[in-house]
């Protein structure tokens, strides 16, 4: 399910359904959530999927690449965004990715991990009947075939399912009334990147991968696309506006500064631009220079909740919390209280060292958590507050939370005990304690066997 498929991307994609980030982190935005939710939403019903159930989650790493790993999550890169120019570029790429959903393809995956493993044991025995028989370059070369057909094998049924999510991500794009012609323009810079880098558009390094040459999808899917009524449907102007701010954001967020202000230069006064701008100087330690360009993005729309979100944490990284709260409070009222807006917000709360903010901070941060418990942030801001006022049982459960979202599973099992052992028994706080407790250690146990192909030792 990666863009362009090569040797060892294959390999890996077997893994996958069983760990699709461990490499990689997520980067979680409020505005560029609302995004992805925005645009994707369409094309999750016209899948007949349930809204609900489907995440678009965003994976900090520069290649151009999306993929689904088991369940109903798509994961998409940064890079992706980066490398994207509009927003129905991206809906093109979601329509891929719902369509390997719907045709249940990390589950077949195993299939065809199986076939090829059987073609790659037959040869095995083969070679080493060969070796026994004392023909050493027979028996190398019949390992050498085995594993080729193998390959072939693996491969041929990845490109397979790869075809089969193009024409249903086409459909579902259709469906929505989406024009193909992102969809098309993206296959197209993958194109490019395949001719600059020198990949071979012959049948024979198409056999080595994941995906259909793209010049072959592209001519499939342009037939398809233009006999679409929705061919010539317009852009949405909100959506392309939204992600020109979301891309802007993303690259004054992971770009280095002098990049940054390079590709937004100070002669544009566009939001994207100023958006861009205002990380490149906060991550510059620019303070003064972060908080006029946001200063700038406000004059434009007071009530505009990300550009308040941002000046409360220029100001709240800057070491100036008690100035951060009025931008956080109106941020987090005008989203009704988005999760990771108010975790903020409940940050700065605490980070004023103020004990009569505490059970405000309380307060938001409980919303928070009980909105998307999946904010290790939160989780851990919320410790922090149980603990100053002497609640430790609740600042252990809530540590527990924090650890088991974290990958820390050996310490969110201590925390849950410990937070179990002081809790009241049977209430809600004590049960979810034990649920920690279970929950880290099948985490830890999977862990150890991916680790080390085997069961680890019950501690």
């Amino acid at each position: 399910m990666r863009f362009p498929g090569r040797l060892l991307v294959a390999l890996a994609a077997t893994m996958l359904a069983t760990q699709p980030v461990a490499a990689q982190s997520v980067l979680r935005d409020a505005e560029t959530e609302a995004f992805l939710d925005d645009i994707s939403a369409p094309l999750i019903a016209a899948a007949g999927l349930e809204p609900g159930n489907v995440e678009i989650v965003l994976i900090n790493d520069p290649s151009i690449n999306a993929f689904v790993a088991g369940g109903q999550a798509v994961y998409i890169h940064s890079g992706l965004i980066e490398a994207a120019d509009t927003a129905e570029e991206v809906q093109g790429v979601i329509a891929h990715e719902l369509g390997h959903i719907t045709g249940g393809h990390v589950l077949r995956y195993s299939d065809g991990a199986a076939a090829a493993t059987k073609i790659s044991i037959l040869s095995l025995i083969a070679g080493v009947g060969a070796a026994l028989a004392g023909s050493g370059d027979a028996a190398i070369g019949l390992l050498g075939l085995g594993q080729q057909a193998a390959l072939g094998n693996f491969l041929s049924f990845s490109r397979t399912q790869e075809s089969s999510a193009d024409f249903a991500g086409a459909d579902f794009l259709s469906k929505a009334g989406i024009s193909g012609r992102g969809s098309l323009a993206f296959f197209g810079k993958l194109l490019n990147q395949e001719f600059r880098y020198g990949y071979s558009q012959s049948d024979e390094a198409g056999f080595y991968r994941t995906h259909p040459l793209s010049g072959d999808r592209i001519a499939r899917l342009k037939e398809v696309f233009e006999r679409d009524p929705a061919w010539n449907a317009s852009a949405n102007a909100r959506q392309q506006a939204g992600f020109e701010r979301v891309k802007a954001k993303l690259t004054g967020y992971i770009a280095k500064p002098a990049a940054t202000l390079r590709d937004y230069p100070e002669s544009s006064q566009t939001v994207p631009a100023l958006y861009a701008r205002a990380y490149a100087y906060h991550k510059s330690a620019h303070v003064d220079r972060a908080l006029a360009t946001t200063d700038a993005l406000l004059a434009r729309n007071p009530d505009d909740p990300y550009f308040l979100e941002l000046k409360g944490q220029v100001l709240l990284e800057s070491g100036r919390p008690t100035e951060a709260l009025e931008p956080l409070r109106r941020a987090t009222q005008l989203t009704n209280a988005e999760p990771l807006i108010a975790g903020l917000f409940g940050h700065a709360l605490i980070a004023t060292e103020d004990a009569a903010n505490f059970e405000e901070a309380e307060r938001v941060l409980r919303a928070a958590v009980g909105r998307d418990r999946y904010n290790p942030f939160a989780w851990y801001q919320l410790g922090v507050v149980y603990a100053a006022r002497g609640d430790i049982p609740r600042a252990r459960l809530a540590s527990a939370e924090q650890q088991v979202l974290s990958g820390a599973y050996a310490l969110a099992i201590r925390s849950a005990q410990a937070a179990e052992a002081g809790l009241e028994t049977g209430t809600p706080d004590w049960l979810r304690a034990q649920d920690i407790g279970f929950e880290a250690r099948a985490l830890l146990e999977r862990q150890c066997e991916l680790e080390r192909g085997r069961s680890c030792e019950r501690r």
